[in-house]
């Protein structure tokens, strides 16, 4: 069956003046030791900036593409580059062009959240390698057909949640496993991001430069307006998955990890716009309680955007308890135990992140993860992943089944093996989304 992305091709060559040829699916490539892998960024304007930084700290690694729908964006970055590396990088809008490149070895995907699957399974298809910034997925549904396509083509995909890198964040969850803290039954995850007003800037043409039909991509299209490009899709819901779909998902992703559970059984989400009348779809606030009865397990997890208390001295973070204690992990890749009624200060670990600026530095970084992803890429060996397409598909999971909770106002019941909810077809369409033509994830990647 072919990709919708050879589909659209087809259909579209003949009226382009720079008619893009249907790909092949390419074999997997080794790479040794010295052989230069070569890189594209598809998304350039937030993460986007740290994964070129970030892969060209790597070794025989070369950014030789950026792409995006934006080439203002573009030029600007292609001029930052030439600065910084004294190196020339070349500039690409259509991601279907990057797809076809024989020369491009790995993608790395820092568009919206609404590309983010479609993208994976391309590359995937065209025989290339992905690191894919998080979420993984903007649905449930899309987020299997990536795992489908890792597997099916045998490629190589880290989903970008840096924490898995982290040596003091594996200790923590070791720490876990070993008991330390007793009989584990929650955790909590905590994202407290200062979020103000967006306001409501209404429809306006698309400004010179922007390929608008290129940035929906799969979504419906709307009317262009400033309050969607480039960074404020996040709070609606055709593009974005609100902040636990955002920030959110290196917590959503620890507590999995932590607790060693994957999706829920019972979810139920409350939440609401309380603070301005702007333009944001997604709840301001979020609490959301993920049951696992059958492992007497159970996740918390909450979204404040505004004034708050610390909880442990934690903004952004995790909270596990056990009978024993509490190990409490902040954003920035360190942790801390608290043992017994008296609090008493247990074990605990830190890789040096700055809460200033919310960055880890070494190997619990981006670089770090970037670094754990090409040793993969070289070795073609998924099995030494930190954050593997699963991840992906899971972490983004959990976000979506809260936000699904509280879009239907009620208390939901999950399959985890079928990834469908229980005699509910109401939330069953909650699962995928409307694919707008030539954008199709397709059922059979």
């Amino acid at each position: 069956m072919e990709s919708s992305r050879r589909t659209f091709l087809k259909k579209t060559a003949a009226a382009s003046s720079a008619a893009i040829v249907a790909p092949t699916i390419i074999s997997s490539k080794a790479f040794g030791a010295n052989d230069r892998i070569n890189a594209a960024v598809l998304g350039i304007n937030g993460r986007g900036k740290n994964h070129i930084s970030s892969l060209m700290n790597q070794e025989n690694v070369k950014v030789t593409v950026l792409c995006d729908p934006d080439m203002n964006l573009l030029k600007e970055r292609q001029t930052q580059f030439k600065e910084t590396y004294n190196e020339d990088v070349a500039l690409e809008q259509d991601l279907r062009r990057v797809m076809d490149d024989p020369d491009i070895d790995v993608v790395s995907i820092a568009s919206p959240n609404h590309w983010h699957a479609l993208t994976t399974i391309w590359a995937c298809q065209a025989g290339k390698d992905v690191y894919v910034e998080k979420p993984g997925s903007h649905n449930i549904w899309e987020g299997r057909k990536m795992v489908e396509a890792a597997e099916k083509y045998d490629r190589i995909v880290q989903h970008g949640v840096q924490l898995r890198s982290s040596p003091a964040i594996n200790e923590a969850i070791g720490l876990l496993r070993d008991g330390y803290i007793g009989n584990e039954y929650m955790a909590r995850g905590l994202v407290f991001r200062w979020r103000p007003s967006i306001g409501d800037k209404g429809v306006s043409s698309v400004p010179e430069g922007i390929d608008y039909d290129l940035w929906t991509g799969p979504a419906q299209k709307r009317p262009f307006t400033e309050n969607l490009v480039h960074y404020n899709w996040h709070w609606h819901w055709d593009y974005g998955n609100g902040d636990v779909g955002n920030q959110g998902i290196h917590e959503t992703d620890l507590c999995m990890w932590g607790l060693d559970v994957g999706l829920p059984t019972k979810i139920t989400s409350m939440g609401g716009k309380f603070l301005w009348d702007d333009a944001k779809e997604v709840p301001e606030v979020l609490t959301s309680v993920y049951k696992y009865p059958d492992e007497g397990k159970i996740i918390q997890f909450e979204v404040r955007p505004w004034c708050t208390n610390t909880e442990e001295g934690v903004t952004v973070g995790n909270i596990f308890y056990g009978d024993k204690g509490i190990l409490v992990v902040d954003g920035y890749n360190k942790y801390q135990t608290y043992m017994g009624r008296e609090r008493t200060l247990g074990q605990s670990g830190d890789d040096g992140g700055d809460a200033g600026t919310g960055m880890a530095r070494g190997a619990g970084g981006t670089d770090g993860h970037f670094a754990n992803f090409i040793e993969a890429v070289r070795k073609h060996d998924k099995s030494i992943l930190n954050g593997p397409v699963e991840t992906a598909h899971l972490a983004s999971g959990l976000a979506h089944l809260g936000n699904i909770a509280y879009r239907l106002d009620r208390v939901l019941t999950f399959d985890p093996k079928a990834e469908t909810f229980v005699d509910d077809p109401e939330a069953d369409k909650m699962l995928g989304r409307d694919y707008r033509e030539g954008f199709e994830v397709p059922e059979t990647v």
